[in-house]
């Protein structure tokens, strides 16, 4: 798996990289995912694909019109993937009346600019309300249940208006997971969906990957308060869901072992005798039933066209949300928490896919991909520093897709790269071909945690802060020749310690040679061999990928590398770097 950087350019043009134990779809055609040492990867045309997304305004692609102008824009700025919503009301606007006209459309023209699309499933669910089924199924409140909740006379800003203050139970506006022509319906629209862009796009693969209902959970209250909801809570937790639970006993996501645990990690029970009383277990038992109904859907659907799907995911974790879950806080999505009850309850779910907004973006990154989830990052915000946040989620968790939301309103004339895709573009073979093996790695600085050590390859790399050109030399690393926490750093959740993001990514491709790129910090190299721990940098030549092949800028020396001591990252400039060991 361990290559030379100049198979790295050969990579770029097969878009190969090395798999293990990876099982191939029945139809190895269409894309699918495959495994890379500990990194799981998007084939796309038997070849390693690297989402650089952005993902639209919700009804962007509900006109295509509105989208014409906007794919040039989006090409220009090195996005290879958009993420755009399919709404359930406009495809199927009368029962069993499909229209998929304007979807044939925008798969039409994303495909002339030479883009790829994640089309997401607006069906059941989104943002744990239910805004985007047709009229007739909103309409009919016998066929199709809402979800009950019980009221406090606590203000609801997300609901408005007279629903605001009551107490009692409310319907709301959130179909009931225990509607069974609710998700058979949703299933049918779902198929017919997938069938349609087999279709279309089978042999063209414009369409890579699907996500299926959005941020799905439960606004307002912690559970259902239905009377079929309030029976299967009174009821005994699921056969399948225990079975799980004792099958991957000692490797449960923690947080969810905890909870058993402290129930006496029964093995049978009412959902309260297995997990306790309280609002973890109604977020565990909402969690069930959404993955449950979401299982049958998402089946439905593969049926007729198998390429991968996965859910965003809210990102609370149990008991974190805006309490009572008012405000913004869900309950029974897939989060960290509870990804173990939904692998148990919708095995059929690929990736369970991060939306981070909070500041703690390092932080959800490790949360998402732990238990071998794979990171995709399925919506994310910010300004300036979605580059640093793409570079360290590609670098450092093998991310298989980066994607800000609301792409549609970015401006381009003064900001034409505002993801840093450009760079990423030029990298993304080689990130590909180091994926999973330990050979790659990166750094996203805070005013916390300034100094950072990473191994990487035959050496540890100590990154800090950017300081002024012009200190001391003598051997120190950075940081104690005053390139500390008040030399710069920032970035990370708006923390502004630095006027410029940190950020640096490692890849070694060699015993003694890197491809390093990044801004605002400051590498320097120790040994890993025991008896010389000492390094130095050899050749350091600034450059660029044309084509997949690196081509040599500036060698740099003297001032530029502190006389040899140590690497300097500015301006998201790409570097070859050898590096020597001593005494």
């Amino acid at each position: 798996m361990f290559r030379s950087v100049l198979l790295c350019s050969l990579a770029f043009a097969a878009g190969q990289g090395t798999s293990s134990a990876a099982p191939s779809p029945s139809d190895p055609d269409i894309p699918y995912l495959r495994k890379q040492g500990t990194a799981t990867q998007l084939v796309v045309d038997h070849k390693p694909f690297l989402m650089l997304a952005g993902e639209l305004l919700n009804n962007s692609a509900t006109s295509v019109e509105y989208m014409k102008p906007i794919w040039p824009k989006l090409a220009d700025a090195k996005f290879n993937t958009i993420l755009a919503g399919v709404s359930w009301a406009q495809i199927e606007p009368a029962e069993g009346k499909f229209d998929f006209s304007v979807l044939d459309g925008v798969i039409r023209d994303a495909r002339q600019a030479n883009l790829h699309l994640v089309l997401l499933w607006f069906g059941t669910w989104k943002n744990g309300l239910s805004s985007y089924p047709p009229d007739w199924v909103k309409k009919d409140f016998q066929r199709f249940p809402r979800v009950q909740i019980v009221g406090d006379k606590t203000p609801w800003p997300v609901f408005g208006g007279s629903r605001t203050n009551f107490t009692g139970s409310l319907s709301i506006e959130l179909f009931s997971t225990f509607g069974d022509a609710t998700r058979d319906a949703d299933a049918r629209a779902f198929a017919a969906l997938m069938r349609h862009v087999k279709d279309v796009d089978g042999s063209k693969h414009t369409v890579v990957m699907i996500q299926v209902e959005n941020e799905t959970g439960l606004q307002g209250d912690t559970r259902d308060r239905s009377p079929a909801a309030n029976k299967a809570y009174a009821g005994p937790a699921p056969v399948e869901l225990m079975d799980y639970l004792q099958r991957h006993k000692g490797a449960l996501i923690p947080e969810l072992n905890k909870v058993w645990e402290a129930a006496g990690f029964k093995t049978s029970g009412t959902w309260e005798e297995v997990f306790g009383k309280g609002r973890t277990t109604e977020e565990i038992f909402m969690a069930w039933n959404f993955a449950r109904y979401i299982n049958r859907v998402i089946e439905a659907g593969k049926a007729e066209y198998p390429i991968p799907m996965f859910l965003n995911c809210p990102q609370f974790g149990f008991g974190t949300a805006p309490a009572p879950l008012k405000g913004g806080g869900q309950s029974g999505g897939a989060m960290p928490d509870a990804m173990d009850v939904w692998r148990a309850g919708a095995p059929a779910v690929d990736v369970f896919a991060a939306d981070i907004y909070s500041p703690n973006f390092t932080g959800f990154c490790a949360k998402y991909s732990q238990s071998g989830n794979p990171l995709l990052i399925a919506e994310t915000g910010g300004g300036a520093d979605l580059k640093t946040k793409a570079i360290y989620a590609f670098g450092r968790h093998d991310a298989m897709g980066f994607s800000p939301f609301g792409i549609d309103r970015m401006g381009t004339t003064n900001n034409p790269d505002p993801v840093g895709y450009k760079l990423l573009s030029q990298l993304a073979p080689m990130i590909l071909q180091h994926q999973g093996n330990g050979t790659m790695s990166a750094v996203l600085m805070n005013a916390t945690n300034p100094v950072q050590k990473v191994p990487v390859g035959n050496y540890t790399l100590e990154v800090a802060p950017s300081r002024p050109r012009g200190g001391g030399g003598g051997g120190a690393t950075p940081a104690a020749r005053g390139g500390g926490a008040a030399a710069g750093g920032g970035g990370l959740g708006g923390t502004a310690a630095a006027p410029v993001p940190s950020v640096a990514i490692f890849i070694a491709t060699g015993p003694d040679e890197y491809y390093i790129a990044g801004n605002g910090v400051t590498v320097t190299f120790s040994s890993n061999t025991p008896g010389t721990p000492l390094a130095g940098l050899g050749v350091v030549e600034e450059g660029t990928f044309v084509d997949g092949h690196w081509v040599p800028g500036r060698w740099l020396a003297g001032d530029d590398t502190e006389e040899g001591d140590y690497l300097i990252l500015r301006d998201m400039n790409i570097f070859r770097v050898t590096v020597y060991s001593y005494r």
